[in-house]
């Protein structure tokens, strides 16, 4: 058992650097594309492409005060947007009662393919 635990723990630390490491890298090539201007690019044998997507980052005050009664934020519990656009595709609640409860947040993802 401890001989498993040590590796466990071994693999966790170089997932973790890993993670840096891919961090890193991922926001050093969206910095030189953001510099070259292209959102698509091909260079040795890969296909890279930049894609902007937009993510709500909702305000907790105002979404409580937007939902019709306290029995919907209970659902909700924290203005979690996964949960949010599932009461919205289920028509719990409607697009226009979330209207002015969230802020719009550009996140860029970033896909790199083999040719």
């Amino acid at each position: 058992m401890e001989h498993k635990i040590k590796r466990y723990y071994q693999l966790k630390e170089k997932q973790r650097e890993i993670d840096q490491e891919l961090s890193e890298l991922r926001q050093e090539i969206l910095s030189q594309m953001a510099e070259q201007g292209p959102f698509e690019w091909e260079t040795g044998g890969y296909r890279v492409k930049v894609m902007e997507h937009y993510r709500r980052e909702y305000d907790d005050h105002k979404l409580y005060g937007a939902l019709p009664d306290a029995d919907v934020w209970r659902l909700v519990s924290r203005a979690d947007p996964a949960k949010i656009a599932g009461m919205v595709k289920l028509k719990v609640i409607s697009e226009d009662l979330l209207k002015d409860t969230y802020t719009l947040k550009k996140v860029l993802a970033l896909q790199v393919d083999r040719k």
